[in-house]
């Protein structure tokens, strides 16, 4: 919790008390069903919880927003987004029956009332979200195919509707077709070394004009 205050000093009592459970939820639901490597789970705050909140660094959502996590695993990057944008509507998405599980699971525990998930390959996910979030499930042009349609045009938010990814090192190759998108260094928000290379990436709705 130390960690999640030194940036987000603002937290009300309510999101300290949610975000303070995540580690025995996961450490208890990952001796059931891993979703979380070990060594992962011993820096949960970390690898996960502050790496997926990064993406609130460069853009905080509205109240009645709607984001779509694709590609959720357990939980990353939307559960801490849900966390701290309580008025915020989330779509966690997965196509493995076993970590939705582990999601429902911990989204009950936390008694969280903003998040809906759902077991299916994105593709067959209807609706328009002002943003679509995930942590590197796939190289770009594969994500964009994937979520094609599903960005709603109106937007409401300071960054252009779109897609906000968590990436890692040289983007160069995979992104040579999307000028429009900017890339945002999470050195800039955090200074522990674990994220020297990530980066979150903001591919706007109308991304090759």
């Amino acid at each position: 919790m130390e960690l999640l205050e030194k940036y987000f000093p603002n937290f009300s009592k309510d999101q300290k008390n949610k975000f303070s459970k995540l580690q025995e939820l996961y450490q208890d639901w990952n001796l059931k069903i891993n979703v979380v490597s070990r060594k992962d789970i011993d820096e949960l705050y970390l690898r996960h919880v502050l790496h997926s909140l990064g993406i609130a660094k460069v853009q905080e959502f509205l109240p009645s927003a709607s984001i779509l996590d694709v590609g959720t695993g357990g939980g990353f990057p939307g559960i801490p987004l849900a966390i701290l944008h309580p008025e915020t509507n989330f779509h966690l998405v997965d196509s493995i029956g076993k970590k939705i599980k582990v999601v429902n699971e911990v989204v009950e525990g936390l008694g969280l009332k903003n998040v809906h998930t759902t077991n299916a390959r994105v593709e067959e996910v209807p609706g328009h979200y002002d943003f679509i979030v995930s942590r590197a499930v796939a190289a770009m042009p594969t994500f964009v195919h994937w979520t094609t349609g599903k960005i709603a045009k109106q937007s409401k938010h300071e960054l252009k509707n779109g897609i906000l990814y968590l990436k890692g090192g040289d983007l160069s190759e995979e992104l040579a077709d999307y000028p429009k998108a900017v890339i945002y260094e999470l050195p800039d928000f955090f200074e522990e070394d674990f994220f020297e290379t990530k980066k979150v990436v903001h591919l706007p709705l109308k991304y090759k004009k």
